[in-house]
């Protein structure tokens, strides 16, 4: 079994020592256990904090765990309208702790696992949901050209790549026949739209809990795990955010299914959807419910992924891998509830 769960310290402190400046220990190491692709790890020292994240050891899916490309993105980013962690250094020789690895700072504040942040005061909730939606909006707004980021993906149709891309990557560690998802991914190259010349940068996983908030307020101070990023449509960023909120209430589904959303204080669907393309300039959207299909084909993509990684011992966190891997039926009926709905 690969371990996932422990770091060469003293590989990574004389690396650092040699190669960041300002660097200076002694170094205090601990893992989060958020997350399942690649391990990431607090690194602590007496002045300051960082973050050092990884690829996983051991045989990986091609083009998978691309923490050079997350090292990319965000320091092109610095700067911008879009928030996001300074940038230090990329490490891309394996023979340091065994595979490539980057820095960044640590960035203080608040993370909400649930959509529905039910332990924040309701003008709050409302607030921080508009800055995810100013934020994701921004995100599409980046002029790719001037931060050097033209080239980040090809150019073409990017649901027809996306959907190729994914259906390859969910055969290759697919464990069971499971007849809603070969339904789906049929549907999802039969029913696509014509592409409207929307070409983006995308986060790939834009969701609350992938953000980091001001540790009072309701200022995003980061956008995190840009593994998925690249230059693509930005609809999938948008139906990614609704998926999400499809969901389930409560810890597991993280979702907002269920409930009142307007008692709460938290916008409709539709409302946010609105919101964004109000501040993009855009007169509404047609066919949603494909983009929406299209996000939980991928997670449930991803997340077969994840239980593969299980099975073969080689998960960041493998009860909780074995856990999620449980759901892909279940993601997968729900993209094809959301072709059928429009």
């Amino acid at each position: 079994m690969t371990d996932t769960q422990t770091l060469d310290e003293a590989a990574v402190h004389a690396y650092l020592t040699e190669n960041l400046s300002g660097f200076e220990g002694p170094m205090v190491v601990t893992k989060f256990q958020g997350g399942q692709s690649n391990p990431t790890f607090m690194l602590e020292t007496p002045s300051h904090s960082y973050v050092l994240r990884r690829k996983p050891p051991g045989v990986l899916l091609k083009s998978a765990h691309a923490v050079d490309r997350e090292f990319r993105v965000q320091s092109a980013l610095a700067g911008s309208d879009v928030p996001v962690s300074k940038m230090h250094l990329l490490c891309e020789d394996d023979s340091v702790i065994g595979s490539m690895f980057y820095i960044m700072d640590h960035v203080q504040g608040r993370n909400f696992n649930e959509p529905a942040m039910p332990d924040v005061a309701m003008a709050d909730r409302t607030a921080i949901i508009s800055e995810m939606n100013r934020v994701l909006a921004a995100l599409h707004s980046v002029d790719i050209n001037a931060v050097g980021l033209g080239d980040y993906g090809p150019e073409g149709n990017y649901f027809e790549r996306q959907v190729g891309r994914w259906s390859k990557q969910y055969r290759a560690s697919e464990t069971d026949k499971i007849p809603a998802m070969d339904k789906l991914m049929d549907a999802l190259v039969g029913e696509r739209p014509e592409d409207d010349g929307q070409r983006t940068l995308v986060h790939g996983d834009y969701r609350i809990d992938n953000m980091i908030f001001d540790a009072t307020g309701t200022q995003c101070r980061a956008v995190l795990d840009w593994e998925l990023s690249t230059i693509g449509h930005p609809f999938a960023d948008l139906a990614a955010v609704i998926m999400q909120w499809q969901l389930p209430a409560g810890s597991e589904g993280r979702g907002m299914g269920g409930l009142d959303r307007a008692a709460l204080g938290l916008p409709s669907d539709e409302e946010f959807i609105v919101n964004y393309c109000e501040r993009r300039g855009l007169n509404g959207i047609d066919n949603f419910g494909y983009y929406l299909g299209f996000t939980f084909f991928r997670m449930a993509a991803i997340i077969q992924g994840v239980l593969k990684r299980a099975l073969d011992g080689n998960a960041s966190n493998p009860e909780r891998a074995m856990k999620v891997g449980a759901f892909v039926p279940v993601f997968a009926q729900h993209g094809l509830d959301a072709l059928k709905r429009g």
